[in-house]
């Protein structure tokens, strides 16, 4: 067998690796800055979990570690794999600071991984000089002054300190003991940005759907694996197609009441997981089930010509305007309805609702993202919470009456066949009775032309060109025919000819102009307001409000986190709080005056925030005499703790945050 001469692959188990006495591991400068947040420790720590519970030979596979030697000194120069070695040194500090008063042997197998051996007072890992003081106080336990400071260090290290009681440390660290990696050592002659580009960008990254296919039959035996394929995972991706990575991504937000956030990460994948943590064969054929029978929801959804019901079919065709944003929504009201649970008109008036929702929230200027989430929690409360959830972020007619008169028409199509009936768009056009742009010779009164109008005249015409009032729908054979025909001569030529009601009415209108635009305006926002209809059981319009629950979990402290809310709403009072970090100390101290046994049960089953000591060095602010609560953590954390405590007291519907400027842009 030839081998190769300048690199050298071996399996090693990693605690070894990391405790052999002659090797101390270099981090070079042009490394990356360390990155891993808590979301990253959790899922560490939950994999070395399973490793410690899973029978005696059981092993967990971290990836390659890639690493030159550095000649004569015994040092390893890390050129990949710092972001885990880093999180695991900071995982067994925390081991070894809870157990070194009361078990100084384990504590001592700990400290061998984490100490240079030929100095106690450094660590065996050293990152460059930016970060060593840092990382070093940490794995250290040494004070730094008493300045407060943000690092990913101090926050990681908390979070495996808070999780990690003393009676667990001994099986955390039997489950780090079968960690094994890959150790690839280059020698002086191999090219090593060569082989980290290899390691790192070859190959295109499994999506979200692919990995949750890999997991759902991973551990299955081959004959087990054929029968989920075939009944199950080839009929879902029959009935998905292209959209199957939305389709999970769907039901996971239909069936856990949670926005999934999918950009720069595997959202939906780790939503998935969290959902389904044990899939045993037989829980596994039940959920694959269920997982199937919305596949094909889900397809009736995208294709509503399925739909045999003409009434149904039509209003799902309507939903289609606004994309795929209500799906989550729809699956569970439409399998409703195929269930019996629900009758037609009950489906028919909850497809209404969401539509109306839906364009008036547009038409006002109202994002539509990030809703479906809090509606699909109402639902699982009833149709008359839900029908209420629906009410509070419906704009009022007075908001819709004033977008109508002024702004432009979203959805023109949409919008004008409903309101003339029309069912088939196939062949008709949306036309603006005057023009975009007129030419000189139009006139709307055939007695002064455009040419003729003053600017500001012009300028008042054109602020009215695409809104409701200068819209209609005309036939295509119609419309090419009078595109640029003044007023009256379109109004005798065209629309006296159109068998549609909105254009054939304009034959009775003798003038085109401002006034008569507005008028028209007037009249179509009647029957509008009357087509989308705003539920009636409740009295505001919520000011563009996220509920808590909605809001963005956002990783590490990204720019402009200090100004990422405008206010605050909580239980009906206003807060003047801009950040997560201010939320959360404010969240806590509240709830430890008015709801303290809900924040010591939230705080027991979570591990924290709440501490009845400073424990280990960081940000503290005393509760009362005999509890703390810990502020080093990262934003995602300390959102994740606010919207579990007061889900934990019950209140979570009724805090909202108002985002800023900067918080919706970042």
């Amino acid at each position: 067998m030839v081998r190769a001469t300048n690199i050298d692959a071996t399996a090693v188990n990693t605690i070894r690796w990391l405790s052999e006495t002659d090797t101390t591991i270099v981090v070079p400068v042009y490394q990356r800055q360390y990155r891993w947040d808590i979301g990253g420790c959790e899922q560490l720590l939950a994999d070395i979990r399973d490793a410690a519970d899973a029978a005696h030979k059981h092993t967990h596979f971290i990836g390659s570690i890639l690493s030159s030697a550095n000649a004569g000194n015994g040092e390893l120069v890390l050129i990949d794999g710092q972001q885990r070695i880093t999180t695991l040194m900071l995982l067994i500090a925390a081991l070894q600071h809870t157990v070194r008063e009361h078990d100084p042997e384990l504590a001592a197998q700990l400290q061998q991984v984490l100490v240079s051996p030929s100095d106690p007072t450094r660590t065996k890992l050293q990152p460059h000089r930016a970060w060593a003081e840092v990382f070093e106080s940490v794995i250290l336990d040494r004070r730094l002054g008493d300045a407060l400071r943000d690092s990913r260090f101090d926050d990681n290290y908390a979070f495996f300190r808070s999780q990690i009681p003393a009676d667990e440390v001994a099986q955390v660290w039997n489950g780090l003991q079968r960690l094994e990696h890959v150790s690839i050592t280059l020698g002086t002659h191999a090219n090593a940005q060569q082989i980290f580009e290899s390691l790192n960008s070859t190959g295109e990254p499994l999506r979200d759907h692919e990995l949750i296919h890999n997991y759902v039959l991973m551990g299955l035996s081959h004959a087990q694996q054929r029968e989920i394929e075939s009944e199950f995972w080839l009929p879902i991706e029959e009935h998905t197609g292209e959209s199957i990575a939305s389709f999970w991504r769907h039901y996971l937000v239909m069936t856990t009441g949670r926005e999934i956030d999918v950009v720069g990460g595997r959202g939906v994948y780790e939503a998935f997981r969290h959902r389904f943590p044990r899939l045993e064969l037989e829980t596994l054929r039940e959920f694959a089930t269920e997982w199937r029978e919305f596949s094909a929801i889900y397809r009736t959804l995208m294709e509503p010509s399925r739909e045999k019901d003409a009434d149904i079919a039509a209003q799902l065709g309507y939903l289609t305007t606004f994309g795929q944003l209500m799906y989550p929504l729809m699956m569970r009201v439409y399998r409703d309805y195929l269930t019996g649970a629900v009758d037609k008109p009950a489906l028919l008036a909850s497809l209404e609702r969401i539509q109306s929702l839906l364009i008036r929230r547009t038409i006002v200027g109202l994002s539509n993202d990030r809703l479906v989430a809090r509606l699909c929690r109402a639902r699982e409360d009833g149709p008359d919470s839900l029908l209420n959830a629906i009410a509070r972020i419906t704009p009022s007619d007075e908001r819709v009456r004033v977008a109508l008169k002024y702004g432009e028409l979203p959805h023109p199509g949409y919008v004008l066949g409903r309101l003339s009936g029309a069912t088939d768009l196939s062949e008709l056009d949306v036309e603006p009775i005057m023009p975009l742009a007129p030419g000189d010779a139009w006139t709307g009164d055939g007695a002064r032309s455009w040419a003729e109008f003053s600017e500001d005249e012009q300028n008042s015409h054109r602020a009215l060109a695409q809104t409701l009032g200068n819209l209609t729908l005309l036939e295509q054979s119609l419309a090419e025919r009078g595109a640029d025909l003044p007023f009256p001569q379109k109004r005798e030529a065209i629309y006296a000819k159109s068998q549609i009601g909105l254009a054939c009415e304009l034959a009775d209108t003798p003038v085109w102009g401002t006034a008569a635009i507005s008028e028209r305006t007037e009249r179509l926002t009647l029957e509008f307001v009357r087509i989308w209809a705003r539920p009636a059981v409740v009295g505001i319009d919520d000011d563009g409000l996220t509920p808590i629950l909605d809001a963005k979990r956002r990783p590490g402290w990204p720019r402009g986190w200090q100004r990422e809310f405008e206010y605050v709403e909580y239980r009906g009072e206003h807060w003047e709080v801009y950040d997560v970090k201010y939320l959360f100390n404010r969240i806590f101290k509240r709830l430890w005056a008015d709801a303290r046994d809900d924040v010591v049960a939230f705080s027991a089953h979570r591990g924290g925030p709440i501490f009845q000591a400073q424990a280990w060095n960081g940000q503290w602010d005393q509760l009362d005499a005999g509890n703390f609560l810990y502020m080093g953590w990262d934003s995602k954390y300390m959102l994740t703790a606010v919207q579990g405590v007061l889900e934990e007291s019950g209140i979570a519907s009724e805090v909202f945050v108002k985002y800023s400027y900067i918080g919706a842009a970042m």
